[in-house]
């Protein structure tokens, strides 16, 4: 960004800057060509140092806060990336036949264990050829990876491999890339291409030991996780894909709005269609955000919770910054690098990563036109996120610092909530139980050490001599005559004291 543009955002979005600085001195980024690091990141090997040479020039969003990860978690992730990159590669470059790209795509899981495979058929412009110009790299460093990831990082790429070419074997002389019809067909392409990269990092987490071992199991999960990132890459890049020849809305959504091909999507005279076919495309990838947010509470490593939080949560913050914007259909749309910085300081927590989807899911919900088709499937959508974070973070619950330097919960003092007076008042009644044990406890402890004599039980002797005394005093009268007297004897005082004031004020009065 140069000089201009950082004015430009102290005037606009002051705290967006401030944030760019304080990340910028303040932050302490893993540094992988340190030495101390060479055990974990391998930067000491040429092979290895080309492989994140090769990540930086992929991607550069994944780099950052995949360098991040502990230990040698973030040297098995990178190669994982590298090898789906290639595949990836292999699937959208359009100047390479079927009949060869088919058949590489199934069998690509091989080449892992293939010395020195390497592919030239790439395009001239396709920009990630270097992943397989030079696989034989990515290939040396897979085979010192320890089996067990190993394993994780083949099944992945022989899944995906094989549900890429099931899809691009659809594809004809006319329609080179073939089109999704239903919503159906366009999960299952999203799970090929993004769901089972979830899977695959759900199972590396659990390998390393960084993670329980149950987070490979929740496929559901870890498939919504994938989802929910493809699926805003797809909306966001309508434009690209268009110009390229390439198609991945499905025709299921554009289809109902009068469209015979995405081409016409980005059809000027016919923007309104076009952009309520943009905004089903956003209600469908809201669908996967609850289920991002459960599968982040399951996340107990740091490293990790930062590595899956964060681009999730630029995923919400692209939905929203695309969401009723013409200019989707005309460029590439991006959130801000401030915004960026402050999503990366905020993603932290499971809290405010679900406090930052909210904000994000009420600025889509208030920029919902009063025509827009499915604006009740918004409102619905938008509540769900709503939902989700009132359910796990009650808003009249508040996180301090007691004075062990502890968080602790405790009422919001400000709150209007119809549930705090309840949970005040559970809370009262916990605290008043507590307190009935500790002092029964106590009380036992005493009769325990003698220092109370444990009550004697009475004799039937002892009840029957009660009981008559009671009964006695019950029959007796009324003491009438010593009550009046008593009375009576005061009233005399009484009257008697009031004549001897008036006796000495009138004798001492002249």
């Amino acid at each position: 960004m140069g000089a201009l543009q950082f004015l430009i955002m102290g005037v606009t979005h002051p705290g967006e800057l401030r944030s760019m600085i304080g990340y910028k001195i303040w932050r302490d980024n893993r540094d992988i060509t340190d030495p101390k690091e060479f055990a974990d990141t391998g930067y000491d090997r040429e092979s290895m140092k080309r492989c994140w040479d090769l990540l930086d020039q992929t991607s550069r969003s994944f780099s950052m806060v995949i360098k991040e990860l502990e230990g040698e978690l973030a040297r098995v992730v990178c190669l994982f990336y590298l090898v789906l990159r290639a595949l990836d590669t292999v699937e959208d470059d359009m100047t390479v036949p079927n009949s060869v790209k088919l058949p590489l795509l199934r069998d690509f899981h091989l080449k892992l264990h293939e010395p020195g495979w390497t592919f030239n058929g790439s395009g001239p412009n396709e920009k990630d050829r270097a992943v397989l110009v030079e696989f034989d790299v990515i290939q040396k460093e897979f085979a010192l990876l320890d089996q067990k990831y190993q394993q994780v990082i083949g099944d992945v790429a022989r899944k995906m491999g094989k549900g890429m070419a099931d899809f691009a074997a659809l594809a004809t002389p006319e329609l080179p890339v073939a089109e999704v019809n239903s919503i159906a067909d366009y999960d299952l392409y999203c799970h090929y291409v993004a769901g089972l990269v979830g899977e695959g990092l759900s199972g590396l987490f659990s390998s390393s030991g960084k993670e329980r071992s149950f987070l490979k199991d929740q496929l559901t999960l870890s498939n919504s996780m994938g989802l929910l990132l493809q699926k805003t890459n797809i909306y966001r890049d309508i434009k690209e894909d268009v110009d390229e020849g390439r198609g991945f809305w499905p025709r299921a959504i554009w289809g109902k709005y009068g469209f015979n091909s995405m081409k016409e999507l980005t059809d000027e005279s016919r923007y309104r269609d076009a952009q309520w076919a943009a905004n089903e495309m956003v209600l469908d990838a809201l669908r996967h955000s609850c289920d991002a947010l459960d599968y982040l509470t399951l996340l107990k490593n740091q490293s990790v919770f930062n590595f899956v939080a964060i681009p999730a949560v630029m995923a919400m913050a692209t939905l929203e910054r695309c969401f009723m914007n013409p200019l989707i259909l005309k460029q590439n749309v991006k959130i801000r690098k401030g915004e960026a910085v402050q999503i990366i300081l905020r993603s932290t927590n499971p809290r405010d990563v679900a406090f930052m989807f909210r904000d994000y899911a009420r600025k889509i919900h208030a920029k919902v036109p009063k025509d827009e088709p499915n604006m009740l499937r918004f409102s619905i959508s938008c509540a769900r996120i709503e939902q989700w974070c009132e359910h796990h973070y009650p808003s009249f619950l508040t996180i301090q610092q007691g004075a062990d330097g502890k968080a602790t919960t405790g009422i919001d003092p400000m709150s209007t909530d119809a549930r705090a007076p309840l949970y005040l008042d559970l809370v009262k009644q916990a605290r008043e139980a507590a307190e009935a044990e500790r002092r029964e406890k106590f009380m036992d402890d005493l009769r325990a050490r003698g220092i109370i004599k444990p009550a004697v039980p009475e004799t039937e002797e002892e009840k029957r001599e009660r009981e008559e005394r009671r009964l006695k005093m019950e029959n007796e009268p009324f003491p009438w005559v010593m009550v009046i007297g008593c009375v009576g004897a005061l009233l005399a005082v009484m009257v008697g004291m009031g004549y001897g004031i008036i006796y000495l004020v009138m004798k001492y009065a002249d």
